[in-house]
């Protein structure tokens, strides 16, 4: 399937045209990803989709070999008895994995997407949108979030983590797509460039962002009308101080920043190593080079 064209709503200003490979943990065959494969292929971007075969929500950082399918992939999307990995049949650039979403990633950044660029690694990878939010407790068991730690901690290739706070999951053959699937793959695709608009290291070594949109409805059906918030992922009650910002040197934690409203999205710096926050200092090149997009919460 190919979603219409998004990009004219999309403010992309100067983004260059990057090696993406994109990931989740709902399954290849999910609108939410198959949204954001068509902006970010409608950005300019080089896309190649590797994800698994089948819902793997909640699956964290399980790593498993392939096996073959008996039955067919979620939505009917592959044949029964299709084996291991497969290829959609009209576009060889999306492709899925029988698998949990880490193994699904490996094998993209291993195996699938390098014959596409010549042998060369994906500069980012992007996980999600995830259908249905990923915050604080859930963060661990999250698929999305492992995907994006195996890219940022493994194969030292930086990643983001979108996740949406509106749910219920959807196929790729959807119509008419509805506006959350539309709205967060806009959004998405608009920090996406920014991040590769502020220059290589994209991220610091160890560090991948969770970010979190809010329920779309009401006032936030709108892709201008969202505010970016810098968060961290876990209360910071015994931790080290953050980045001074907003007038204080502690950030607001990404669930207080949803909770709160106004259409208001966390943009949390996570730390690889262990699915927590990051120090203060890889906190800071994140700050400044998200300045421009950044607010304070509301």
């Amino acid at each position: 399937m190919r979603a219409q064209s998004i990009l004219p709503a999309l403010p992309i200003i100067g983004a260059h045209g990057a090696r993406i490979l994109q990931s989740n943990d709902d399954g290849w065959a999910e609108l939410y990803i198959r949204s954001l494969n068509a902006a970010l292929n409608d950005a300019g971007h080089d896309v190649v989709l590797s994800a698994p075969a089948e819902n793997k929500s909640g699956a964290g950082s399980l790593d498993q070999e392939p096996s073959p399918r008996t039955s067919a992939c979620e939505y009917n999307s592959c044949p029964a008895n299709s084996g291991p990995i497969g290829t959609n049949s009209t576009n060889s650039r999306l492709n899925w994995v029988n698998s949990f979403p880490v193994t699904s990633v490996r094998y993209g950044i291993d195996t699938i997407a390098p014959p596409f660029w010549n042998g060369q690694a994906p500069e980012l990878v992007v996980s999600g949108p995830n259908v249905g939010s990923n915050l604080f407790l859930a963060v661990p068991f999250s698929g999305t979030v492992g995907v994006a730690v195996y890219a940022s901690h493994e194969a030292g290739i930086p990643a983001l983590a979108f996740s949406g706070a509106s749910d219920g999951n959807l196929a790729f053959d959807t119509s008419p797509v509805p506006a959350r699937s539309t709205v967060y793959a806009q959004l998405a695709t608009q920090l996406t460039n920014a991040v590769l608009d502020s220059g290589t290291p994209y991220l610091p070594q160890d560090v991948f962002l969770n970010v979190n949109f809010p329920k779309v409805e009401g006032d936030c059906t709108d892709p201008s009308k969202f505010k970016w918030v810098l968060s961290r992922i876990n209360p910071g009650v015994f931790s080290d101080r953050d980045v001074e910002t907003c007038g204080t040197d502690r950030l607001p934690t990404e669930s207080s920043v949803i909770d709160a409203g106004g259409c208001q999205i966390s943009v949390s710096v996570g730390d690889s190593t262990d699915k927590t926050t990051a120090p203060a200092e890889k906190q800071a090149v994140v700050l400044q080079k998200l300045g421009n997009l950044l607010t304070c919460m509301t």
